[in-house]
């Protein structure tokens, strides 16, 4: 009776982690679109202040003054500010500012470098084993993902520099992740960690937004405001939320809902700036989810 209650318990853990992750790689994808439009309106920096600070006080008021959770102490304070340094300020800093050059299809692309970048970092740093399942899920989804850009790359534009500053990004993202795990937090809530370090993150680029701002650069439409509270809201509050659940779960098997981010982000190009899907979107799509289900099959490792 126990073991039947365990099983029933493992597979209910293990819908709840792959409808978190589905969740998550949908909204964290949306952001390349949402990104896209908001630079017709606005300089990176001032989106990057805006959304960082809307999502910050939201997410403080609603952990500090609606859930009384406690503030943080002591070294807490310093590893929120290295992770809202590199999680916040230096990857979607350079990411928005690498938007400017390379196309939302290249950008959505980069995504999937995430768990490649996080699984290497973590083996040279931490002299982790890789077991075999997650190299066969790391080809499929790799496999996946290229077959799904293809058609994309033929028509997707970028610079060298563009490039450069993107593969910074994705870095200061694996670093940040890898940082996040290691960390001792305690009892700190997860909605605590995550306003706090978007708050700080967002402090640390101000001073950039302020030095570089250009008021006839900025125009603060209605394109401005959707952009803002999609990013601040869905992306940066909600995606955020699912991702830190999905990472205290297990750091390597969460990575690899990053490789959804690029297939979820086709999709939504297609219905908000008419991309067209083909074969080979189909074809990736079915070859990723192998791969993610391959993956949430093995073993904590």
């Amino acid at each position: 009776m126990t073991m039947e209650v365990t099983m029933k318990n493992d597979k209910s853990r293990a819908l709840l982690l792959f409808s978190a992750g589905v969740a998550f790689a949908f909204l964290w994808a949306s952001a390349a679109a949402a990104t896209k439009l908001g630079l017709k309106s606005a300089q990176p920096f001032v989106i990057c202040v805006a959304r960082f600070f809307l999502a910050g006080v939201i997410m403080l008021f609603i952990s500090h003054g609606i859930l009384r959770k406690r503030l943080p102490s002591g070294k807490e304070w310093k590893q929120l500010a290295i992770y809202g340094f590199l999680n916040i300020a230096l990857y979607l800093g350079l990411y928005v500012v690498a938007m400017q050059n390379v196309s939302a299809g290249l950008s959505s692309m980069s995504i999937a470098t995430n768990p490649v970048l996080i699984s290497l970092i973590s083996a040279l740093l931490f002299r982790q084993r890789i077991k075999a399942a997650t190299w066969i899920s790391l080809l499929l989804c790799s496999l996946g993902v290229l077959i799904a850009a293809y058609p994309l790359l033929q028509s997707s534009f970028a610079t060298p520099t563009g490039l450069i500053i993107l593969f910074c990004s994705m870095l200061s993202y694996s670093i940040g992740v890898l940082y996040f795990s290691k960390q001792q937090w305690n009892d700190l809530d997860v909605i605590t960690i995550n306003g706090w370090q978007t708050l700080l993150g967002g402090i640390f680029i101000l001073p950039f937004a302020a030095f570089t701002y250009d008021s006839s650069l900025n125009h603060f439409d209605l394109r401005f405001t959707g952009s803002i509270l999609w990013l601040a809201i869905p992306v940066s509050i909600v995606a955020v939320q699912i991702w830190l659940f999905l990472l205290r779960d297990n750091p390597v098997k969460a990575s690899f809902w990053l490789f959804l981010c690029p297939v979820f982000g086709y999709l939504i190009a297609n219905v908000v700036m008419q991309e067209p899907i083909s074969v080979y979107t189909v074809t990736g799509l079915a070859l990723v989810i192998g791969g993610l289900y391959l993956v949430q099959r093995a073993k904590k490792g």
